[in-house]
């Protein structure tokens, strides 16, 4: 048995496996990559394997990290059947066809680039209606049930925690009369993540493949992050603000909706508690996306996922995704209405990252205003807008326009939708079989580094932290053989750090395109206001001349 391991190498996006083993070759994840223009180029690359060849593939969940590139895999031939679990492809037909509608809209600015240059169109990564193509090589499983794919493999889908339908997959394969068995995490839930079961636990395995997201920090706990919660909340809404709050429209967001929900029931008798909480409950809690209203449909629909006390909840009427105050807004005139509103209110919208979506145009309309908060509840890859911001910037490009960081910045990461560095521990404790080699992944260097130091150091076992297109050969023994890699040009010369620019300028003029149309279609907009536009625009002009002169 062979593992390549082509994405999430101390990185955290890109998630995709390659396992060759008993006469078939499978995948594990197809993602995307993002964060970085590089790394978003990545999306671009030929895969390093012949899709058609691809037997089948195993999907550990819907986030796109781990199943954006799916509709490319099936363009380019790939026709074998996707085992994933039900709720997993009940959220794949919606977040798949939303990240093709996206790569339609950022080709299309590209192409109007390439016109006036003289050069081919070139197409989408994929469109919308390819993602619903794919959907027919998906095939719906349950947690706990044993898949044969053959005589000689068999799968099994464990509840991960981390999101809806996601899981820890395990894969026997018999080769030569020898079973090996290898596990993969996909993303592990933190342990406390409200609606959702913890984590399964495993018994045994021969190898693992484990992310390593937050495997160099601590999360708070559960009842310090619902209070940390409330406190940001009612101070901004005591000055008057706005709480903005990006959040991933898959599964973040359903969570916050429960925990804003539940929040007075462990508190009954604290009068300072419940002033905080009639104050929070009095103000309008608007979901700004329209993927996060579809997949909490989805959510309504899976409740048997649920933790039981949950699940009793339901079935006696009080469902927790519900509350009064919670407003959702679907269209582009509904979204733009909440930033003319000038009552305080708390806008929860995607993306998570702050890279697309309607969260961009929400931070342009708040993030300058001290009396607001932005309060980010989840991870934030470096490159991102959202990196930037919690990384203390004192001021951030939007649409084109340079706007001043003067909201207050919050982050409470035991929100986040992984597992701490103390579960992640507790999960590998928790085999009472101990794996024979471990693998890290899905992390940045600096997090997989000290993840696999704690491992070592506390437990003994061999960890590998991959580099992107290595293959190593899993013999059965606790040593695992590196029999190729893949070489992959990084861009470390000046000459790539201005290309990584150039691309980020692209992106900029892009938002700063649609940010003067929108500007220009507002009828309330003085001539002072038009005249000052004109002039930051003939300045840039002027920049980019300089450029192309020199």
């Amino acid at each position: 048995m062979k593992i390549t391991f082509l994405g999430a190498t101390k990185t955290v996006t890109g998630s995709n496996y390659l396992i060759e083993a008993a006469g078939k070759k499978f995948l594990v994840d197809c993602g995307m990559w993002q964060g970085k223009a590089e790394q978003e180029m990545e999306n671009e690359q030929a895969f390093e394997f012949d899709p058609e060849a691809i037997d089948f593939m195993l999907l550990t969940h819907a986030h796109i990290d781990h199943s954006g590139r799916i509709p490319k895999l099936y363009n380019e031939g790939f026709r074998g059947p996707i085992y994933a679990h039900k709720a997993t492809c009940d959220l794949c037909e919606i977040m798949l066809p939303d990240s093709g509608h996206i790569q339609e809209q950022e080709i299309k600015w590209k192409n109007k680039k390439r016109i006036r240059a003289g050069k081919e169109e070139l197409p989408p990564l994929y469109t919308a209606e390819d993602a619903i193509k794919c959907m027919e090589v998906f095939k719906p499983v349950n947690y706990d049930e044993i898949i044969e794919i053959d005589e000689n493999i068999n799968v099994r889908f464990n509840d991960a925690g981390h999101m809806l339908g996601s899981s820890i997959i395990e894969v026997w394969v018999t080769e030569e009369g020898k079973e090996k068995k290898i596990v993969f995490t996909g993303d592990l839930g933190n342990n406390d993540i409200p609606l959702l079961d913890s984590p399964t636990m495993i018994e045994d395995t021969d190898y693992l493949v484990m992310e390593s997201t937050y495997g160099s920090r601590l999360h708070n706990k559960n009842d310090d992050k619902a209070q940390m919660f409330l406190d940001i909340v009612y101070e901004t809404l005591e000055q008057e603000g706005t709480v903005v709050i990006p959040s991933f429209a898959v599964g973040r967001t359903q969570e916050i909706l429960y925990e804003i929900n539940k929040l007075k029931e462990n508190h009954l008798n604290d009068e300072e508690f419940q002033k905080k909480y009639k104050k929070l409950m009095s103000t309008p809690v608007y979901v700004d996306s329209p993927l996060a209203i579809s997949a909490t449909e989805v959510f309504k629909k899976n409740t048997d996922l649920f933790e039981d006390e949950i699940k009793e909840e339901i079935l006696s009427g009080n469902n927790p995704l519900e509350f009064p105050g919670l407003k959702f807004t679907s269209t582009v005139e509904e979204s733009r209405a909440l930033n003319e509103n000038q009552e305080p209110a708390i806008i929860i919208s995607a993306s998570g990252m702050c890279e697309v979506g309607r969260i961009k145009h929400h931070l342009k309309h708040n993030i300058w205003n001290p009396n607001n908060t932005i309060l980010f509840v989840g991870y934030q890859a470096p490159g991102t807008l959202g990196y930037s911001i919690v990384d203390g910037a004192k001021s951030v490009k939007i649409f084109g326009e340079e706007v001043a960081v003067n909201a207050r910045i919050e982050y409470i990461e035991g929100y986040s939708g992984h597992a701490d560095q103390e579960w992640l521990m507790n999960f590998i404790y928790s085999f009472r079989k101990k794996p024979k080699h471990i693998f890290i992944v899905h992390g940045e260097e600096q997090s997989e580094a000290v993840l696999k130091e704690k491992i070592e150091q506390d437990t003994g076992l061999n960890v590998t932290t991959p580099e992107f297109g290595e293959t190593y050969e899993l013999t059965g023994e606790e040593e695992v053989v590196r029999t190729a890699a893949i070489e992959r040009a990084k861009p470390t010369t000046i000459r790539g750090e201005i290309m990584r620019r150039l691309e980020k300028i692209k992106r900029e003029i892009k938002d700063m395109d649609v940010c003067v149309k929108e500007d220009m279609e507002n009828v309330t907009l003085t001539d002072r206001d038009v005249y000052r536009i004109n002039e930051k625009i003939k300045d840039l002009e002027k920049q980019i001349l300089n450029v192309i002169e020199g």
